[in-house]
Order: C-alpha cells, then sequence, then structure tokens
C-alpha cells in the first residue's frame, strides 16, 4: 500500500489544502548523491518558490507549476541549494529558490501567492502538497543558515533534509512547529473569533502553538480559555493540515465547551463570540445578513466549522 494514502481521506484529506502530496521522500535511501542523481534524470520537474509564492509558466500546456531544469535556470534558482523533494509517479521533483524579483518576473512566468493556488484553484491536490513540502524545507534551509550551538555556517546535506555544521559537527533537521486550530462548541452554537488581521466580515477557529510539554487536549483547552475565557471539557481530534507559513502543522480539533460567559483577549482578537448554527450556515452558504464569512473551502477552520454546523 503506498504510505501516502489516508483512510480518511475521502472525509477530510481531499478537502483541506496541501494535503493530497504524492511524493515518495524516499526517507530510508535518500543521501547526498539524491539532489545530483534527480537532477541528472530527464525526467526531473522543479518547483520555483520565492516568499509565499510559486512561479508558474504562463504559456505551458500542461500543468504550469512542474518546471524545466532551463525554465528554472531562467530564473536564476541555485540549483546546488535545491531541495530534493523525493519521487512522484512521473519522477524525481525537486524545489528552489528563485534568484531574482518575484515582482518582476521574466516574460512568460507569473508569481502566485500560495493561499492563491489553493483559493483560485490553480493547481491540482498534488501541486498543492508538493508546495507544503518544498516551501516548508526551504524556509527551513533558509533559516537555518547558522548553526544555533556555535554559530558558524551550516551547509545543506542528503537533499535538503538536513544541515550540519562544521565547527562543531552539530546536525540539524527539519521541524515542524505543531499548531491547534479548535472549535469550541455547546449544543447549537459554537464560538468563533476575528483577528485584526483578518479580512473584512471573516470569523474564524481558534488556535495556537503547542507548547513544549503540551498535549494537544491541554493546548487546545489553554488556547480556547486564554483567547476566549471559555473552559472546554472532552476535546476530539477531527483532522490536520500542513500549513507552510512557513513550516506548520494545523492539528483540528472540536472541544466541548462547559462555560458560557465569553470574555476575548483583545490583545489579539478584535471580536469573539457564540455563534448559532443557523447563523453559521448561513456564514457557510454566504448569505449571512451582514456579510459575515468563514475562511475558504481548503483552509482547515472551513473544514472544522463546515463539520460541525452539517454533522
Amino acid at each position: 500500500m503506498d504510505h501516502r494514502q489516508d483512510v480518511n481521506a475521502p472525509k477530510a484529506s481531499l478537502k483541506l489544502a496541501f494535503t493530497g502530496n504524492l511524493i515518495d521522500p524516499q526517507s530510508e535511501s535518500r543521501n547526498e548523491e539524491s539532489l545530483p542523481s534527480a537532477l541528472a534524470d530527464p525526467r526531473v520537474r522543479v518547483l520555483v518558490m520565492s516568499g509565499g509564492h510559486l512561479f508558474m509558466k504562463q504559456s505551458s500546456a500542461g500543468d504550469a507549476a512542474w518546471l524545466t531544469l532551463e525554465d528554472a535556470q531562467g530564473l536564476a534558482v541555485d540549483l546546488e541549494q535545491a531541495i530534493f523533494l523525493g519521487n512522484d509517479p512521473a519522477g524525481p521533483v525537486v524545489a528552489a529558490t528563485a534568484g531574482l524579483d518575484r515582482e518582476q518576473p521574466p516574460a512568460d512566468f507569473t508569481a502566485v501567492p500560495f493561499r492563491a493556488l489553493f483559493v483560485e484553484g490553480l493547481v491540482d491536490a498534488a501541486v498543492l502538497g508538493a508546495v507544503a513540502q518544498g516551501a516548508s524545507l526551504l524556509a527551513w534551509n533558509d533559516n537555518h543558515r547558522f548553526c544555533g550551538r556555535c554559530g558558524s555556517e551550516t551547509s545543506s546535506r542528503t537533499g535538503g533534509y538536513r544541515r550540519h555544521c562544521e565547527a562543531c559537527d552539530r546536525e540539524h533537521f527539519p521541524r515542524t512547529d505543531p499548531v491547534a486550530i479548535m472549535l469550541a462548541a455547546q449544543q447549537d452554537r459554537c464560538i468563533l473569533g476575528r483577528s485584526p488581521h483578518f479580512a473584512e466580515g471573516m470569523y474564524s477557529c481558534l488556535a495556537g502553538f503547542i507548547e513544549p510539554g503540551e498535549t494537544i487536549e491541554s493546548a487546545v483547552r489553554r488556547e480556547t480559555f486564554e483567547e476566549s475565557g471559555i473552559r472546554l471539557g472532552a476535546v476530539e481530534y477531527l483532522a490536520s493540515q500542513p500549513w507552510p507559513f512557513p513550516y506548520s502543522l494545523m492539528i483540528g480539533c472540536i472541544g466541548e465547551a462547559i462555560s458560557e460567559d465569553v470574555d476575548p483577549d483583545t490583545a489579539e482578537l478584535e471580536d469573539c463570540r457564540w455563534f448559532s448554527r443557523e447563523e453559521v450556515l448561513l456564514m457557510l452558504e454566504h448569505r449571512h445578513p451582514h456579510g459575515l464569512k468563514l475562511p475558504p473551502p481548503g483552509a482547515i477552520a472551513h473544514f472544522i466549522v463546515e463539520q460541525w454546523a452539517r454533522g
């Protein structure tokens, strides 16, 4: 069985952006020759990114996200610093950072924000999944160019899945930051909050990083209380989503609210309140009388709220 298969795929994975990755990362066999071998393979395809954007070829007859080596070199990528993502059914895949201004791409190319890729349906699920993998690894490598132990420069190893410090022989490995994102619900109502940086009229689930020493359930209860003043009882895991901003894993849960009085954290939220199931359904259907809305389909917050509202 393919290790990427998910028994929950019909319910969650097929509805969530960045979860359709078909690449086998070759974890057990990856070595120093993996990247050079991939670049020498005539089937190799390159995902070129920069600052939360994916470069796409406007005149491509096929999938505009998969670029050739020639395309990538035209975007001034440093292939020695590329990331070997692994192999999919069509061959090896690598990710690389563009060496030019994404605001002024060459003719025939455009740089598309990651969020627009799924909100506007510009690429399929497999490309989105590969983007999540590639963007996270590129960001991690860029953020760990110097050793956290001695401060010396590090170098990329095993195709970008490890960085080595020659000065102190320290090995550094990619990290994923776990984030709890949750919906506090009580019978036919739930808690939604609004951050100042949200689009006009948008409300969403509460969320926060899981801290060292915490379980997922403890983080869900703590973050919900800190941001809304609501206490939770039982917590149920629902789904997860890679989130390449820069390298998080969103862990989606629903919690049973056991208190009622909302006391929002105004330092983080400009509003937080109870929403009835009827009101949430209007938001899902884009029929709310005051234009209130939820994050777009593909975002795990949308999935969590929809599962509760229609469940």
